[in-house]
């Protein structure tokens, strides 16, 4: 094989060559051609020769050994693991599965064995989102206390007393406090996904299903607090606080009726009711040419857990009115959403089954804070 500098000649002669007037043209022009080719090739194996060497060199250099210190491991915080993907795949698994070995293998002495697996963050997110989103469990009081919670408040007090100088000394003030106990239930909901939904993987799956279970999971414990308005009894007891009630048809008076049996204390007002009860309210304040707010500026917060007007019976509630933080939430085993899989039940069907499950206490807890009207 001819070197580099061999091709180069000749390729300086077939230039001399192409000025003689005898040349042959297409021979010099296929011999070039051969020539770069034949370059190229010697370049390239130059090349790939040349990178064994090096590669050889570097396996032939001898190692230096540089002791250093053993570093303490860093270790992931359990806030820094719940946000993990490895976590979320891990708990995407166990939900399907029932098998919680993965999960605890990443929680390490974070999760001790038979002890409660907290869910990944992004998900607690889910839940605090869904309870904001919600008009009326974002106005009520939430609490997270273990156990049964006692809720005192004053039932009778005497009122204060001027005391005049030199007068008789005054006498004590008589207080009747009342308790108000929210005992924790389980609030379950059971919705149905296709099999579909259990092929998908990780983050995804864990999207569909809560998406679907904290919005039911979260109206069904509104729709509770409002059963407590509804069912409250009119006048206080020692275990109860009575929620006044006004009974009229939708008016232009009939909010301000029921606002005025509220205490100071009430702010923040609002109204509830269903949507087909608002229309009611309008239409009464159109047929009277009145122009005037029925609702008196209150902000509306809408449940189809309450009875239209037009469908209450006597005496039935179909508006709230009054300050939602008179009603209170208490999660006693936290906030999270526990999740049961059953993909047995309705094999048949091509359907699985998710149960949403929160334990929760929740009542009246606030004096004066709330009343209803009810259809006379």
């Amino acid at each position: 094989m001819r070197t580099i500098d061999e091709i180069e000649a000749r390729k300086a002669e077939i230039t001399a060559e192409l000025e003689k007037p005898e040349a042959d043209l297409d021979a010099l022009e296929a011999e070039v051609r051969a020539l770069n080719t034949e370059a190229e090739e010697i370049r390239k194996n130059a090349a790939a020769e040349a990178e064994k060497r090096r590669k050889i060199a570097e396996a032939a250099e001898p190692v230096t050994v540089i002791e250093t210190r053993e570093m303490e491991e860093t270790k992931m915080t359990l806030m820094e693991i719940r946000k993990s993907t490895e976590y979320v795949n891990a708990w995407a698994d166990y939900i399907k599965s029932g098998d919680d070995r993965e999960v605890r293998k990443l929680l390490s002495e974070n999760a001790p064995e038979n002890g409660t697996i907290p869910v990944p963050v992004i998900l607690q997110e889910r839940i605090e989102t869904a309870w904001e989103n919600n008009e009326i469990l974002n106005r009520v009081t939430r609490t997270d206390i273990r156990g049964n919670l006692k809720v005192p408040f004053e039932l009778t007090a005497d009122d204060a007393v001027v005391h005049a100088e030199g007068g008789a000394e005054v006498t004590e003030e008589g207080l009747t406090f009342g308790m108000v106990e929210l005992k924790p239930e389980s609030i379950k909901k059971w919705v149905s996904f296709s099999d579909e939904v259990a092929d998908l993987k990780g983050q995804a799956f864990l999207d569909y299903i809560y998406d679907e279970i904290t919005y039911r999971q979260m109206k069904k414990t509104a729709d509770l607090l409002v059963d407590d308005v509804v069912n409250a009894p009119a006048a206080n007891s020692a275990n109860a606080i009575g929620v006044p009630a006004v009974a009229e048809a939708p008016s232009v008076t009939a909010v301000p009726t029921a606002a005025a049996n509220l205490s100071e204390d009430a702010t923040g007002l609002v109204v509830v009711m269903n949507r087909l009860t608002e229309v009611e309210f309008l239409k009464a304040a159109a047929l009277g040419n009145f122009s005037i707010d029925p609702f008196a500026g209150l902000p509306r917060v809408y449940t189809s857990h309450l009875k239209a007007y037009s469908a209450a019976s006597s005496g039935e509630t179909y508006a709230i009115v009054g300050d939602l933080r008179g009603l209170q939430v208490n999660y006693p085993a936290g906030r999270d959403i526990e999740i049961k899989y059953d993909d047995l039940t309705k094999k048949k069907e091509d359907l699985i089954e998710v149960l949403g499950r929160q334990f929760a206490g929740h009542g009246v807890t606030k004096l004066g804070r709330l009343a209803k009207i009810i259809k006379a």
